[in-house]
């Protein structure tokens, strides 16, 4: 069945605040290392390597409007503990251990906002 087009209209929202989010990382240092990185436990929007080496997995939020949920809290407990699975899946493809953390860019009305270490590496799978 065809995506609606409220469906193609998120996807073309989440694909620019990707980009957003891209570039901003990019300006600031970062490596993109990964985009849209699929598992069998989901999709890790990017993941970059800032210049101290860790890799950070960005889960990008964006809304339009007023929304009754920020993109913040819209990446729940479910979702962080989704990330560290996906975090652990990269982690094996490389072979080997390396830092992490867990950031979160919230885009509202086409503003970016950067969160790092958002959420912890542990806690609830």
């Amino acid at each position: 069945m065809p995506d609606s087009s409220q469906d193609v209209l998120n996807k073309a929202l989440g694909r620019r605040a990707e980009a957003l989010t891209a570039a901003f990382l990019r300006r600031h240092g970062y490596k993109i290392v990964e985009t849209n990185f699929v598992t069998p436990f989901g999709e890790a929007d990017i993941i970059a390597r800032a210049k101290d080496g860790t890799y950070c997995f960005v889960e990008v939020k964006a809304r339009t409007g007023d929304p009754m949920v920020s993109p913040v809290e819209a990446v729940t407990p479910k979702k962080q503990a989704r990330y560290r699975k996906i975090a652990l899946t990269f982690c094996a493809k490389l072979g080997r251990e390396v830092p992490v953390r867990f950031d979160i860019a919230a885009v509202l009305n086409g503003k970016l906002d950067y969160f790092e270490n958002a959420f912890l590496g542990e806690g609830p799978n």
